[in-house]
């Protein structure tokens, strides 16, 4: 049931020019909400019409007291560090209601430094809270291969028969709006993946159909695919450690606590979109399509 009441009230979206935030901005705007999108570089967000867009930065939290102001809901990213003011703020705000988008790794119990104290402070602050957990985000696939693909047409993988769930960022945002449009769903923590498991070659091999063109999947060791991806830079470099097994999603060097088929999930404890939402999730085919140019290059 979606309450008239919360399709009415100010919603705020902090990571509004994130793949998930764009989505979840857009499909509140066609839902008849009003949303106000917080930026750091306001100039630059390039979001739908009707969508307020206001400076604002969850590390400096006394920079959100006018993104806030006026707010009925919430949708929060993680950033620990300063998650006690940014919860003040929104309480003195008037704020009743925080989504937070957090991640499937709490579940797993990877997570004990990031998400979590994100996660505890809303559930302590006495305001109304949902979570929202997603697994493997499909858009890593872009973020991490993107660069070489569109170079060269190559995929560097040290792991092609990791299997894993990747969901689309669409999906994700489906199930956040579905949170804050319908106020049954608030105190409910639920951790969401794609609707099928993929292994990394199936994964590239989803992007070539895409776009139309062979992708060559080049298998190396976990030393030689972090150099590569650290020269690449960007989220790639950032995450190489962790992504190929040489430190914790904790960031503890040399402990590994990411299994290499991630769709090994805790018995009941991840969901599908037809389990949480009622209806199929969108596949990965789909999502390639979807960045079929993203992957195409100039």
């Amino acid at each position: 049931m979606i309450s008239r009441d919360a399709a009415k009230g100010l919603v705020v979206v902090t990571g509004a020019t994130g793949a998930v935030g764009r989505c979840v901005v857009a499909e509140l705007l066609h839902a008849g909400c009003r949303v106000r999108a917080v930026s750091r570089r306001t100039a630059a967000a390039q979001l739908p019409p009707g969508a307020e867009v206001v400076a604002g930065d969850l590390a400096a939290p006394s920079t959100l007291r006018a993104a806030f102001a006026g707010a009925a809901q919430l949708v929060l990213i993680s950033l620990p560090d300063t998650v006690q003011e940014v919860v003040e703020h929104a309480r003195t705000a008037g704020i009743d209601h925080i989504v937070v988008a957090s991640s499937a790794a709490v579940t797993a119990g990877y997570d004990t430094t990031y998400n979590l104290p994100v996660e505890q402070a809303v559930m302590a602050s006495g305001l109304a809270w949902t979570i929202v957990r997603p697994g493997e985000f499909a858009n890593n696939a872009l973020l991490i291969w993107g660069p070489s693909i569109r170079a060269h047409r190559r995929v560097v993988e040290p792991f092609p028969e990791q299997a894993g769930n990747p969901i689309h960022e669409r999906d994700i945002a489906d199930v956040i709006v579905a949170d804050l449009l319908d106020p049954e769903r608030r105190g409910r923590i639920d951790t969401i993946v794609g609707p099928a498991t993929l292994t990394k070659r199936e994964q590239v091999a989803a992007i070539a159909a895409a776009i139309g063109q062979e992708i060559v999947l080049e298998e190396v060791t976990p030393e030689r695919a972090s150099a590569f991806y650290r020269q690449q830079g960007g989220f790639a470099a950032a995450n190489a450690d962790f992504l190929f097994g040489f430190e914790s999603y904790d960031g503890v060097a040399g402990a590994v606590d990411e299994p290499h088929d991630t769709s090994v999930h805790p018995d009941g404890a991840y969901a599908t979109l037809a389990e949480v939402l009622g209806r199929p999730g969108r596949s990965f085919g789909q999502w390639a399509r979807d960045h079929a140019s993203d992957f195409m290059g100039s």
